[in-house]
């Protein structure tokens, strides 16, 4: 054995590396970069696909409420006895085709005519947007393209024939409740029976041409019981509330809420189906249990289309 040999024999053995202790890594060698964190990225691809199922959602329902039928509150009791303030129905947007106003949101410029239109029917009930406004009313469709509307001493008169009416001896029976306070012209109608207080108004009965009807209201003299002679252009409709004395409708000028005369077609945004449900106005947002003990009973379901049955016999105005 040499003497370098010896010398190396002579080294102690090196020392492992106790336990805990950190070991350096061989020197020119770097550290393997660290994985991706393929559990973030997952989660941010599910919230994106939670946020696109969303607006796809909100689109369909924006493009359901444009083209095919939307929600509709009344907000007046322009259309009593039929309709009520408090009442919720459904309006259908496509038996006239479509406008300029069918969108949920007038986000369209105005422009003439529709798209696959068809004309109203007389006896329809309508939602309008007057025009140069963005607010909705709903209203009756009295007078079409070509004719003349004439009022006298509440009488409508078509071409010079006035409509059918028939004054019923039984009057409406509305509960009076905060939506429907019968105050003012109709405090004199105030009744109490059978421990309640109702809005027991005279109603008339008027007949179309072709024998549909409708019930409306008549209050007595008011400033629109009398309209003059006015030819209804083409492509207008003049439109009226059933609650005769209580309605800015086509007789009235813009300056007092009202129609300003006949109303472009295209102006219609949809006819009104039939009511879903309705309520006092004793609801409160803060209040689940108001909003059941606020709904109006029997008013659900109920149809806003004109009564067929011809008119009777020996009828006003026959």
């Amino acid at each position: 054995m040499t003497d370098s040999d010896r010398d190396k024999a002579a080294e102690p053995p090196a020392e492992a590396p106790a336990a805990g202790e950190v070991v350096a890594a061989p020197a020119g060698l770097e550290a393997a970069p660290a994985a991706p964190d393929k559990k973030a990225k997952a989660k941010k691809g599910h919230w994106l696909d939670d946020l696109k199922a969303i607006l796809w959602l909100v689109f369909a329902v924006l493009l359901f409420h444009s083209c095919v039928a939307k929600p509709f509150y009344i907000p007046s009791e322009s259309m009593m006895p039929g309709l009520l303030k408090g009442d919720r129905l459904v309006v259908s947007k496509y038996p006239y085709g479509w406008s300029w106003v069918s969108p949920s949101f007038h986000i369209f410029p105005q422009w003439r005519g529709r798209i696959w239109g068809a004309m109203p029917q007389r006896g329809d009930i309508v939602i309008v947007t007057p025009p140069g406004q963005s607010t909705d009313y709903i209203k009756r469709v009295i007078g079409l393209p070509g004719e003349t509307v004439q009022v006298v001493g509440g009488t409508v008169l078509i071409n010079g024939r006035p409509l059918r009416q028939e004054r019923l001896s039984e009057r409406t029976r509305i509960p009076v409740d905060e939506n429907v306070p019968c105050e003012e012209e109709e405090g004199a109608f105030r009744r109490v029976e059978d421990g309640r207080t109702w809005c027991r108004m005279p109603v008339v009965r008027e007949y179309l041409p072709d024998g549909r009807h409708y019930d409306t209201i008549d209050l007595g003299r008011s400033k629109g019981d009398d309209y003059p002679p006015t030819l209804v252009p083409e492509g207008h409709v003049f439109l009226m509330g059933d609650n005769r004395d209580q309605s800015a409708d086509s007789r009235f000028a813009s300056a007092d809420q009202g129609l300003n005369g006949p109303v472009p077609w295209e102006n219609i945004g949809g006819r009104a189906e039939f009511i879903t449900f309705s309520l006092d106005g004793s609801s409160s947002y803060w209040n689940p249990i108001s909003w059941f003990t606020a709904l109006r009973g029997g008013r659900a379901g109920t149809s806003l289309h004109p009564a067929s049955a011809p008119p009777p016999q020996g009828a006003p105005g026959q």
